[in-house]
């Protein structure tokens, strides 16, 4: 066996995780958590992604990003070292070729806040800048989904185009710009970006928006700092939108016009001839029919749209090391696109979406049977081994895992601006109406290292995710700049996040404010989930594991999970036919919350007191794929007509989230289609739709049966046989979303008058002690009342000292530096607003 890199010794190929390495002077180092999702366009990068599959084997991708800039050493690299990694996790993993631009919407769904790519390599990357000291930047955002964030090579009006958006980035002003043409996404994902960037800048920056067209009606103040920057004059060199991106015929989800060829290696040479057009057979892989595992490889050529290279497990060493040079080789003898996507399968580990371009793949062995897809052994449960990560400070932090999360855990709420302390009895609870800072302390040879996480509900206020942004810069300060801190997202939880509340950690829904009384913490009355509520158990480990409070009634119910019930007076477990034991022994430990005795429910097993407390039996997601581990996973694709034609494409680990408002999407669950109308999709989108699942029936290698039941569904009435392959459903999650314009107003509403901000801080407001002064009366009046030379968003300067320390319990320099959001939430307080 080859001689493994030591940049992957970290890699468990029995459990799940996600890395990134990047070569730099042709080594492979591996990249900290904190810098995932950044790409520098210089260099090239690999990507391992290992998950679990419920019931099943691991599901691993291996892929090799090149940036445009790269050099071809550093790409033969990354290409020769993916290989390597291939082979240490025993072949099974998938590898893809991944081009800057031109990445695959599976590498896109690893970053669903958008990857932004930079400019430089590895000599420029990942140095800490001095405090105060910003370089300006223009980033330019595209993607209807997982959008790119590009730092453009200069900022220049010539840069940018009416099709997407792009945010001028000055350090304590941000500009979102958004083109005239950019889809409802973009502008989201923008507002999104540019949120996260003044979250990392302690609040004190200001969002300033611009559209495109509208750069002469900014503020004075604005304007002048924009223009700094884009003179509005220049604004003719804006490209048009049919440069943001290629204008192309309409694309159909599966080609019907797929091609087989053999690809062999002999006397050192590669030949490649046509076997046969579609469709395909799972026999035509195999050349001899007495062997167990074939020696042959083959290319399934699918145009332009990409390429698939099969390696027999047989195959020689030398074959399936020069396999993936050899597709790229192919691609360019067809003529194809240099981008054209290459994806290299290895027999026995094929994916599902490989599996869909032939008509018969055989099913999997029967469910209770050990299925393996290489001769790495299904997941089993072991205790996590710290130990070894304080050898090696980056690969812990490429392993997401400092420790195993028994350190000292400290946790508070934020409540009216301030962080309140828990009881150690609610460690673990959460609420997704609120934000929390938890403090991890933990040991490292023989010294205290801390790990600050500000975990953001997301049905929390903005006002309370600012205040959790600024505590966490806070308590950092506190601790002399030692921590790391961590933003954390409701559902998006890390797997060391969840292991500090030993696989107990349960989200309610609510937050403080809608609560009743109920149990007091340090003295403050607080309401838990009430006497009866019911939990969601997702997870197979202390690593995973998270409960999620669902409505308390039948419907609520899926097969494909284990849930919960609490009660005044009992217990109960309810488990689907589809769960695992792993996931009925991660209940028991979310049960343990009650000193009642459990009662373990079997789905079809239920006797009437169960129904009873339930409040009766209803229709719930039973259906037989979510039973049942079969050789058709569902997949999802989102149908848009934005680019002036149906555009497809497809939606990996998909959620409920991903169902786009603004647009059509249509469900495969193999014995039915489902066609989902988000409120805002147009006509044209609705219309379509139909003739859209026909021709993806009509063009699926498979053979689909054409008389599939097609099944048309509008946001908001969704049936539990839809909702339940989505896992945990909100049916809040849409009605008490923010439209565009009133996210807008809410992140404009915490802004600081332009006036007052300066390149190297918040500063240049008048000196205190030399405006006029007045009573706390004199200027609780309307704008047109106030004193000569009172500027109305500024009254509080000309408040007397005295009254000043009064009115707001601290000094005027104090005041002055809060973010500028909450100085207009204690403005408002006393009418000086």
């Amino acid at each position: 066996m080859s001689k493994t890199d030591p940049a992957f010794s970290r890699v468990d190929p029995r459990r799940s995780g996600f890395y990134i390495w990047r070569i730099e002077n042709m080594q492979v180092t591996p990249i900290a958590k904190e810098f995932y999702g950044e790409f520098f366009r210089g260099d090239s990068y690999i990507v391992l992604s290992i998950k679990e599959i419920k019931g099943g084997p691991l599901d691993s991708h291996v892929h090799f990003w090149l940036g445009n800039d790269t050099s071809q050493d550093e790409a033969g690299v990354a290409a020769y070292k993916s290989v390597e990694l291939d082979d240490l996790l025993g072949g099974s993993p998938v590898q893809h070729r991944e081009v800057e631009g031109h990445e695959s919407q599976r590498f896109l769904s690893y970053f669903p806040s958008g990857i932004k790519i930079k400019q430089g390599g590895a000599k420029s990357g990942f140095h800490h800048v001095d405090k105060g000291v910003f370089q300006p930047r223009l980033i330019h955002v595209k993607g209807k989904r997982n959008p790119r964030f590009s730092e453009c090579p200069e900022i220049d009006w010539e840069q940018m185009n009416h099709g997407d958006c792009f945010i001028l980035d000055l350090g304590n002003v941000i500009f979102p710009w958004l083109g005239a043409n950019c889809n409802r996404t973009e502008k989201m994902k923008t507002v999104e970006h540019c949120c996260r960037l003044r979250d990392e800048r302690g609040g004190k920056a200001n969002i300033v928006f611009v559209e495109d067209g509208q750069e002469d009606k900014l503020d004075r103040e604005s304007k002048q700092l924009f223009e700094k920057y884009l003179n509005i004059k220049d604004r003719n060199k804006i490209k048009a939108e049919k440069e943001a991106g290629d204008d192309e015929a309409s694309e159909r989800i599966l080609s019907a016009n797929i091609k087989l060829f053999s690809c062999k290696e002999e006397e050192g040479t590669l030949r490649i001839q046509e076997v046969k057009p579609g469709p395909l057979y799972r026999k035509d892989l195999i050349s001899d029919p007495s062997q167990k595992y074939s020696k042959d490889s083959f290319i399934i050529d699918n145009g332009p749209t990409g390429s698939w290279l099969w390696i027999g497990r047989k195959a020689s060493p030398k074959e399936k090391k020069e396999a993936m040079r050899n597709a790229v080789g192919f691609l360019k003898k067809k003529g194809y696109p240099s981008d054209t996507k290459v994806t290299r399968v290895v027999e026995g580990a094929e994916p599902s979406d490989f599996k869909c371009l032939f008509k018969d793949w055989p099913q999997p062995p029967p469910p209770g049977k050990v299925y393996s897809r290489s001769r790495i052994a299904k997941t089993v449960q072991t205790k996590f081994d710290a130990t070894t990560l304080h050898n090696n400070q980056a690969l812990a932090a490429e392993s997401q895992m400092v420790d195993d999360g028994s350190g000292k855990v400290e946790v508070w709420r934020i409540e009216d601006f301030q962080m309140v302390p828990l009881e150690n009895i609610h460690y673990g609870e959460f609420y997704g109406g609120d934000c929390y800072v938890i403090l991890y302390t933990y040991n490292v040879q023989g010294r205290e290292a801390y790990i600050i996480y500000y975990w953001l509900g997301l049905k929390s206020t903005t006002d309370e995710q600012g205040t959790a942004a600024l505590m966490a810069v806070q308590l950092d300060d506190k601790y002399n700049g030692k921590p790391v801190q961590v933003r954390v997202v409701q559902y998006k939880e890390p797997p060391h996040f969840m292991a500090l509340f030993g696989g107990k950690m349960v989200i309610f829904e609510g937050g403080k404010a809608g609560w009743t009384k109920g149990k007091s913490v340090n003295g403050v009355q607080y309401e838990g989930p009430g006497d009866k509520y019911m939990l969601q158990v997702r997870g197979t480990s202390a690593l995973t594991c998270k409960a999620v409070q669902v409505p308390l009634r039948a419907s609520s119910l899926n097969s494909n999970d284990v849930f919960v019930i609490f009660t005044k007076s009992a217990v109960f477990s309810w488990a689907g036919k589809g769960c695992t034991g792993d996931e009925r022994e991660m209940a028991k430990n979310i049960a343990a919350r009650s000193p009642r005795v459990l009662t373990t429910v079997f789905e079809g097993q239920e006797k009437p007191d169960f129904w009873n407390v339930l409040g009766g039996k209803e229709e719930y997601a039973s259906e037989k794929l979510l039973q049942d581990e079969g050789s058709h996973p569902c997949r999802l694709f989102h149908l848009s007509n934005a680019r002036g034609y149906i555009h497809v494409e497809e939606v990996y680990d998909f959620v409920q989230s991903d169902l786009i408002e603004d647009d059509v999407m249509l469900l495969d669950a193999w014995e039915s289609i489902y066609i989902w109308f988000g409120k805002n999709s147009n006509k044209a989108e609705r219309e379509a739709s139909q003739t859209c699942a026909i021709e993806y029936l009509k063009t699926d290698p498979a053979g689909r049966d054409i008389d599939t039941p097609i099944l048309c569904i509008k946001q908001g009435f969704e049936p539990p046989s839809f909702t339940g392959f989505f896992g945990i459903w909100d049916r809040d999650i849409w009605s008490k979303g923010l439209s565009f314009e009133e996210l807008k107003k809410q992140v404009g509403e915490s802004n600081i008058p332009i006036v007052e901000i300066k390149q190297n801080g918040i500063s240049g407001s008048p000196d205190f002690n030399e405006v006029p002064k007045y009573s706390l009366v004199e200027l609780q009046v309307a704008a047109e009342e106030l004193p000569s030379g009172v500027d109305p968003n500024a009254r509080e300067i000309h408040l007397r000292d005295d009254e000043f320390k009064k009115v707001f319990n601290m000094s005027y320099s104090d005041f002055n530096k809060l973010p500028g959001w909450k100085q207009k939430q204690m403005k408002k307080s006393f009418k000086l607003f």
